[in-house]
């Protein structure tokens, strides 16, 4: 019972003061969820649970309910689920445009402190698609890791790695083999106990592989490419593993499609370097678009700023624009939670 307490952090998360504790009530924390039942641990063990109908009636939008790495509130039910009265403040949230809808949230994971942001080095290799996943994870609170996979198969590390530093701006860059005997070596200072690292990238970068490797055992399907090297879905939901040493880790879905969420502060971490040279131009509005005195126009004469990562910047803006007056989840609770990332920014630092 204390290893379930201590590894889980359980003992440390402090129960909400607007809600009466009776003995009844414990804190307990989200392992998966599927069609409204979720899984979650608490001090005594795992169990299945559901939100009461007082939490559905609450409920403003989609990322107000539990998701996986949540903190819950949760109530005995005996007999039957254990019912979910609140969900914890969360300290990160990994938030993005859920896929295929209007403006509309999803959480694709909570309460994380590292991202492993999980890219292949083959004919998937996409910087575009890795500026994009930076942007969400810097303005979730955690801390992004760019993890290389399947370097065994690539000739030209260095070459690879160049790219990836150009627009990595402060997150560190590892390389993981599954072909190798130490391939997973660089991910262990990360893996320390009480921390909660969440895996996410496409299909068939070799998540469930790294997890699997992790875990120690092969609990997670894994699939091979297709003859164009893109990933097959082996995982089809997000779930929190404990590791042997306390550390967890959740794998996700791959995701080709991860739309943005009001992450204006993420793309100011992801596109530092555009943002200090527009800071250099003559105008205030300077627009970039002709302006005498222009330092993004001199940066893209000189070859100092590449055209596709200022195109890249320039359309994620544009997008990032369309949702942050949807009226979602970081709408309401901006202020609070934008102070609790920046600090877990800063923290994580030190």
């Amino acid at each position: 019972m204390n290893q379930i307490e201590n590894t889980y952090g359980l003992k440390e998360v402090p129960f909400p003061t607007d809600w009466k504790k009776s003995s009844s009530c414990r804190i307990g924390r989200v392992l998966s969820q599927e069609k409204g039942l979720y899984r979650i641990v608490t001090e005594d063990g795992e169990h299945r649970a559901e939100v009461s109908g007082k939490f559905r009636f609450r409920a403003e939008t989609a990322a107000d309910y539990p998701a996986v790495g949540d903190y819950v509130a949760a109530e005995d039910n005996p007999g039957g689920n254990a019912i979910i009265q609140a969900v914890l403040p969360r300290k990160s949230v990994f938030l993005r445009k859920a896929a295929g809808t209007g403006n509309q949230e999803q959480v694709v994971a909570a309460n994380v402190d590292t991202v492993f942001i999980c890219m292949s080095l083959n004919q998937d290799f996409n910087l575009r698609r890795l500026e994009r996943y930076l942007a969400v994870a810097w303005e979730s609170g955690a801390s992004p890791v760019i993890v290389l996979t399947k370097t065994d198969l690539c000739p030209d590390r260095a070459g690879f790695l160049a790219q990836v530093e150009g627009v990595a701006m402060g997150a560190d860059v590892v390389f993981t083999s599954s072909a190798e005997a130490e391939g997973y070596q660089s991910l262990l200072p990360y893996l320390l106990p009480g921390k909660t690292i969440a895996a996410m990238g496409s299909s068939g970068v070799g998540k469930s592989t790294l997890i699997n490797h992790l875990l120690g055992e092969a609990r997670l399907e894994t699939n091979g490419l297709r003859d164009d090297d893109k990933g097959r879905h082996t995982t089809t939901h997000r779930e929190l593993f404990l590791l042997k040493n306390g550390a967890m880790v959740i794998d996700t879905p791959g995701m080709r499609e991860l739309g943005l969420w009001d992450a204006g502060e993420g793309l100011s971490h992801s596109f530092a370097d555009i943002e200090d040279l527009a800071s250099r131009c003559r105008f205030r509005d300077c627009t970039h678009s002709g302006e005498p005195h222009c330092a993004i126009a001199q940066a893209l004469q000189d070859g100092t700023l590449s055209p596709d990562r200022w195109a890249s910047y320039q359309k994620l803006q544009k997008e990032n624009s369309f949702c942050q007056d949807a009226g979602g989840y970081l709408s309401q609770k901006k202020q609070k939670f934008k102070s609790i990332a920046k600090l877990n920014r800063s923290n994580s630092k030190r």
